[in-house]
């Protein structure tokens, strides 16, 4: 069901390799999971946890601990736990998998979805419910947790997890900082940067550019109100303070997911316009992933490609891009019925 879903959003974005690609992006956290009998099987939770466990004796394996017996009573409403090893914030391949079953549940308050590793509740760093906007998007967290092998869990395949937890936690906690750093790099976004027109060497470039690159810039005009302003320079320079603010108003109106993948395609792109198109759904994955790259490619055409090097970025670009993409259109409440 939940790989259905995933074909069904990327459908309409041209990219038939995304799901390949997703299992290739980094996850870097430590886990753990907490059984507590007083609620029975709905209270148990697993639970990320940014706990040092340096102390284990071997950082490779997931342990299961019972409550030790000279705890005082109020510290013993654990039965057990279940600890990720240090080695998980590497997105190494860490312990083996601990659970049989994933399924997913409606919250407990009836407002979003979550997901669950046999009667455990997927928690996040906080150890808060990873209450998941749509029933869309908790199946898709679900197959990242249900494709894990036997062998051990690969946290590197699991994009959109990574995703909702900083959209649950990082984001209500730091959108202000968030939001302040976005607008810090607009003025060099890549698309404002023009390679000059009179030198032989980017001549070329500077054509790919204005083909590639101006029906963008002419939709950010029409949909915020305000001209950019393009420099052939490398370092940009400062845009507008009526597009500024416009984009700055409109970053403030997003939710936590919306940010979280505002500012992942942005990370990735160099880019809060080829972000921001991608939102809006003016690009499409492969039509950003054209324009992040549009130089590059020409130096590829010209030169070559690198084995290892260029073909290793592409890759990365395509995951980063493609599952920020993905978890934007699977968070939207109106984009599927739940």
């Amino acid at each position: 069901m939940a790989t259905s879903l995933l074909i069904k959003a990327l459908k309409p974005m041209k990219t038939p390799n995304v799901l390949s690609t997703l299992r290739s992006l980094n996850f870097t956290s430590i886990a753990a999971v907490h059984d507590s009998p007083c609620g029975g099987p709905s209270s148990s939770s697993f639970t990320f946890d940014n706990t040092n466990h340096s102390k284990e004796k071997d950082n490779s394996s997931i342990y299961l601990k019972p409550p030790t017996s000279n705890l005082k009573p109020e510290t013993t409403t654990s039965s057990s736990s279940v600890t990720m090893p240090i080695s998980f914030m590497t997105g190494s391949i860490v312990g083996k998998r601990f659970y049989k079953q994933v399924s997913t549940r409606e919250s407990d308050d009836g407002v979003g979805w979550t997901v669950m590793l046999d009667y455990r509740t997927l928690k996040t760093p906080s150890k808060r419910p990873l209450k998941l906007p749509t029933l869309a998007l908790a199946k898709a967290i679900a197959a990242e947790w249900e494709y894990q092998q036997i062998d051990g869990i690969r946290p590197f395949t699991m994009p959109l997890m990574k995703l909702a937890c900083t959209a649950l936690e990082r984001v209500p906690l730091t959108r202000v900082k968030v939001i302040e750093h976005l607008m810090k790099k607009f003025n060099q976004d890549l698309v404002f940067c023009r390679a000059p027109e009179d030198n032989a060497l980017t001549v070329g470039l500077h054509a790919r550019q204005v083909e590639k690159v101006d029906p963008l810039l002419d939709w950010v005009e029409s949909e915020f109100g305000f001209k950019p302003i393009v420099y052939s320079s490398f370092f940009g320079g400062k845009q507008g303070d009526g597009l500024t603010k416009a984009v700055e108003n409109f970053l403030k109106e997003t939710d936590g997911c919306e940010l979280a993948a505002i500012d992942a395609l942005a990370a990735a792109a160099h880019s809060l316009v080829i972000a921001l198109g991608i939102f809006h759904g003016k690009l499409q994955i492969e039509e950003a992933i054209e324009l992040i790259r549009l130089e590059e490619d020409l130096q590829v055409d010209k030169w070559g490609l690198v084995e290892g090097g260029h073909d290793v970025d592409i890759a990365d670009l395509k995951v980063q891009i493609s599952s920020a993409t993905v978890f934007l259109g699977l968070s939207r409440r109106n984009s599927f019925s739940d």
